[in-house]
């Protein structure tokens, strides 16, 4: 790693990017091969074998899947090009591709400058690729797309390209097309320079040499190259003139262009190749360093001043005061708790002294540190445009802003989904009471969808993530990492409660004990709000019916009774509560006592809005044979799902539908018992509804029934 000694690198020579995509559809292979072909790693790794780099955790070596981001640092020569021979440093996230590990995803994207979306090649555009690409979508990330898998029994580039466009709604053009597909798949045909190029006899697909472009092919070439060159001539006055009066236009001519059309997100470069048979990841590199932008493309980053609410403009450069964004925590079993910084701004030094501007805190920088996957290396300071992690952040959140404390600023923060499912777990022994304490806490400041809080009726503790698989490997890192016995319980619904009309309900509180008294109350109005919009609250009281200083109170127990619901203590959810008159005592009245009030008042105002209990649906992709779809249909039905469409790709169907999580438990075997192993599904939390009457009605009779359980 010698030459990231060479601190102060250039910032147009910089490149942060994530890859990202669908389950399965070769990230972490793609990864690999970049980190081979840049000279980083001497040997391919395997996710079979369990010896690639980014995937180091045993639970992802033994699953085969990506849980953690990893990033990883690389540098790569284009031979060709407008950076011929300029050595560029790549900055890489690895994100997983399961939805459970979401939050991997969000926190990425959020502070990195490009990505490549991998695709496979046979299923072309699927669930989680739409996912990750709205959330690229999101934060306005300049992407290109890597046909992934051209090698695959079924693989179809155009049939790819054609859902890019139509399910991304993407303005995708290839800029490479495939030799061949399937097992006749050995390379690509660069539409801009017009040469082919084949992977023939190195087995490692470190030597390609270029061919003759076959004669088959010429007609496609000339087809998707005009395609091409007619949109990258859209987006330049210039270039448009010269394309208008039928001039030849150069390569470096169309290449400087069509960079500054990606960065604008008007057009997405398409590639082809095969990460596991070695063919077609050299081209996918220059076009990273080609078309993705560099620190200095995105030029500035706005933000807010804390002090003075006003936005604030920070320039992406060296000498301006230093910022940056805290995206992710780890916690490493060598050097303790590690925050992932991007250095937005200016730069930082280990030693020094920095302001959380999020939460108004000083934070002591003690050592930076260099990631590539899990090891480290430690630098003295680190620059704009840069991605280290810090150690020595005590109070440091993911999505807190970093910056100097002579010019605060605070940046947009990481939002993410709420948790879907939850499950009990208890200790074994008194000694492992606190040791699982300590864990849930250090592993719910690694992960934001991690939730725990207790049940102090049953003395448990209630964990929530994304899904059964992200609870599962919580708590079998939990049993690893901190040696944790614990027992575990079913995983649950996430259920939320809401109302459907407006009601008034008044709250009163008073006790009289000898001496001083207590004396709160209040009269509050509930009304509904639209799904997904949350809890607002607002204060009506005119005159001094109630002193200002007690209406936070009202608002506290307000929202304590929220958070243990009323129908089947679930959350209540989506609705405006006003305080509109009260009464209050000159001696009695206290904070306590305005706070039950609130509390009260709550519970019997909701009990008359017509409380309805809600469920999380998820969006289900099953992929079966095409002789059991009729059966898959009808067993989906009858879990209450609702059948969004079936595409038939190759001899597949794929049944897209919106079904209750309630329903779905250990719906992967059933599914494998129906379609004799054949099967698989993806799923996604989608929305919450309604839980019908009969339904609720049963879930409100077994919590609040004599045989109540966890």
């Amino acid at each position: 790693m010698a030459k990231s000694q060479d601190r102060l690198y250039p910032l147009d020579r910089i490149r942060n990017i994530g890859i990202i995509a669908h389950i399965d559809a070769g990230k972490t292979t793609t990864t690999e091969r970049i980190l081979y072909y840049t000279g980083k790693t001497y040997k391919l790794g395997n996710i079979d074998e369990g010896t690639t780099v980014t995937d180091w955790m045993a639970q992802e070596k033994e699953r085969g899947i990506t849980i953690v981001s990893a990033a990883v640092t690389a540098f790569w020569t284009p031979k060709e090009g407008p950076y011929a021979g300029i050595e560029t440093r790549i900055n890489i996230i690895d994100t997983p591709g399961h939805v459970d590990f979401t939050a991997e995803v969000e926190r990425s994207l959020r502070v990195l400058d490009g990505g490549v979306t991998v695709l496979d090649a046979e299923e072309g555009v699927q669930s989680q690729s739409e996912t990750v690409w709205r959330q690229a979508d999101k934060y306005k990330v300049p992407r290109i797309c890597f046909v992934n898998k051209m090698d695959k029994v079924g693989a179809d580039f155009f049939v790819t390209l054609k859902s890019i466009r139509e399910r991304l709604g993407a303005p995708a053009y290839p800029i490479n097309l495939p030799l061949g597909a399937e097992n006749d798949f050995k390379g690509i045909i660069d539409l801009i320079t017009q040469k082919a190029y084949a992977w023939a006899d190195d087995p490692t697909g470190m030597k390609f040499k270029e061919i003759p472009i076959p004669r088959d092919q010429n007609a496609n070439v000339e087809r998707y190259r005009h395609e091409l060159v007619e949109k990258i001539a859209e987006t330049s006055d210039v270039l448009l003139e010269k394309y208008l009066a039928g001039e030849d236009i150069a390569p470096g001519e169309l290449k400087a262009v069509l960079r500054s059309a990606v960065i604008a997100y008007k057009i997405v470069p398409v590639l082809a190749g095969s990460s596991l048979r070695n063919k077609g990841v050299q081209p996918l590199l220059d076009a990273v360093v080609d078309y993705l932008p560099a620190p200095t493309d995105i030029a500035r980053i706005e933000g807010i001043n804390p002090k003075t609410g006003e936005e604030e403009i920070r320039n992406l450069v060296v000498d301006a005061p230093f910022c940056g964004l805290a995206f992710k925590i780890q916690i490493d079993p060598h050097v303790g708790k590690l925050t992932y910084v991007r250095i937005y701004s200016g730069k930082l030094s280990s030693g020094t002294s920095v302001l959380n501007a999020t939460k108004r805190d000083h934070e002591r920088i003690g050592r930076l540190l260099l990631m590539h996957a899990n090891t480290r290396e430690e630098i003295p300071q680190a620059y704009a445009g840069e991605i280290v992690a810090v150690v020595g952040l005590k109070n440091t959140a993911t999505g807190d802003t970093l910056c100097e404390e002579s010019a605060p600023i605070t940046l947009e923060s990481i939002s993410f989904p709420d948790p879907v499912i939850f499950l009990a777990i208890e200790p074994q022994t008194k000694a492992d009471q606190e040791k699982l304490g300590y864990a849930l806490g250090r592993l719910s400041e690694e992960d934001p969808t991690f939730r725990i809080k207790g049940d102090p009726e049953t003395g448990q503790t209630i964990i929530s993530g994304m899904g059964e698989l992200h609870l599962e490997i919580l708590v079998d890192r939990m049993k690893r990492e901190f040696a944790v016995s614990a027992n575990v319980g079913r995983p649950q619904v996430a259920y939320r409660e809401t109302i459907k009309q407006q009601a008034k309900a008044e709250g009163k509180y008073i006790r009289q004990t000898g001496g001083r008294g207590q004396y709160g109350h209040c009269f509050l109005r509930v009304e509904p709000k639209g799904r997904g919009e949350g809890f607002e609250f607002v204060s009506e009281i005119k005159g001094g019916a109630i002193p200002q200083e007690f209406i936070p109170s009202i608002q506290k127990g307000v929202k304590e009774k929220m958070d243990i619901g009323v129908l089947a203590g679930y959350p209540l959810v989506d609705m405006k509560v006003a305080v509109y008159d009260g009464s209050y005592h000159d001696v009695d009245s206290s904070d306590i006592a305005f706070k039950i009030a609130g509390s009260l008042a709550l519970e019997e105002a909701v009990k008359m809005a017509q409380l309805v209990l809600l469920e999380p649906i998820m969006k289900t992709e099953v992929t079966i044979p095409e002789q059991f779809m009729g059966d898959v249909i009808g067993d989906l039905s009858a879990k209450r799902g609702q059948i969004l469409n079936s595409e038939h790709r190759g001899n597949s169907v794929i049944i897209t539908a919106l079904v209750p999580l309630a329903e779905m438990s250990g719906y992967v075997t059933t599914l494998r018992s129906m379609t004799q192993g054949r099967g698989s599904v993806y799923m996604e939390p989608s929305h919450y509804e309604e839980v019908p009457q009969n339904i609720t009605d049963k879930i409100v009779a077994k919590i609040k029934g004599p045989s109540k359980e966890s």
